[in-house]
């Protein structure tokens, strides 16, 4: 069986952390800031783990993400 094709769009959108979690950025974050407040924005600047609902969608477009640390 042929080696699986990682999604090169979702591999540059999410990251695995050491303990093997993946991360992602928050949405919200890119336009329309002016009415957003101060202390919003800050919290949209963090990442977020993926939801385990997501989690395998993810794991399934970037299938040798887990082995990168």
């Amino acid at each position: 069986m042929p080696k699986m094709k990682t999604r090169k769009a979702a591999a540059k959108r999410y990251e695995v952390t050491g303990s093997g979690k993946i991360r992602r950025r928050r949405a919200g974050k890119n336009h329309l800031l002016e009415h957003k407040g101060s202390s919003r924005l800050r919290s949209l600047s963090g990442k977020a783990d993926v939801s385990e609902s997501d989690l395998y969608k993810v794991e399934r477009q970037c299938p040798y993400k887990k082995y990168l640390r």
